[in-house]
């Protein structure tokens, strides 16, 4: 693929979060393996911790789930983890997220919900679902490995402020991007 970086040898492991429901991460695995050079492993799944809910919004506080997470998988220094839940989530001061990630750390969580047809009342695109996965996990992963919000709206880290910027986006960093993460 071209647009794929070269980081030292790591070892990513996907984390399903609570009751994700059947999903073949094959696809998933392939393309995170080929965009990082890295190890892709499916690991055990984490319980979704229920003091993460936010009865009022119907909602997971994402940081609540990375924090507990983080401290429940123990990862080593050359392991990172991208948890994927199927569970709605947000962050202080935004309605929702499809995603979060330490920048510069560890862990990252993906939400699966919105990322789906079916929650805007749509048919399910497989294709379409796929492709918005694969930008999501390529976007939190390089918050993991340090970059920023991108202000090009073509570039993976470009912040996603609705499905439409995530559809719009590719699922490549921008030469800017794949530079800095080049040096990391």
């Amino acid at each position: 693929m071209s647009g794929s970086i070269s980081i030292k040898k790591i070892k990513i492991n996907l984390i399903p979060v609570g009751q994700v429901k059947k999903i073949n991460f094959d696809f998933l695995i392939e393309f995170l393996a080929d965009s990082f050079r890295a190890n892709i492993q499916v690991g055990n799944n984490f319980p979704l911790p229920g003091e993460a809910f936010n009865f009022q919004r119907k909602q997971y506080l994402s940081s609540y789930i990375l924090r507990t997470a983080k401290s429940y998988l123990n990862l080593k220094e050359d392991e990172k983890a991208l948890l994927i839940a199927d569970v709605d989530l947000y962050a202080e001061g935004l309605n929702f997220v499809f995603g979060e990630a330490e920048i510069n750390g560890s862990i990252a969580i993906i939400s699966l919900v919105r990322l789906r047809e079916s929650f805007y009342g749509r048919p399910e695109k497989k294709e379409i679902f796929e492709s918005r996965v694969k930008k999501e996990a390529v976007h939190e992963l390089g918050h993991v490995f340090g970059l920023k919000h991108c202000s090009s709206s073509q570039c993976v880290m470009y912040f996603s402020n609705s499905l439409a910027d995530t559809d719009r986006k590719s699922w490549e960093f921008c030469l800017r991007c794949r530079g800095l993460l080049m040096t990391r």
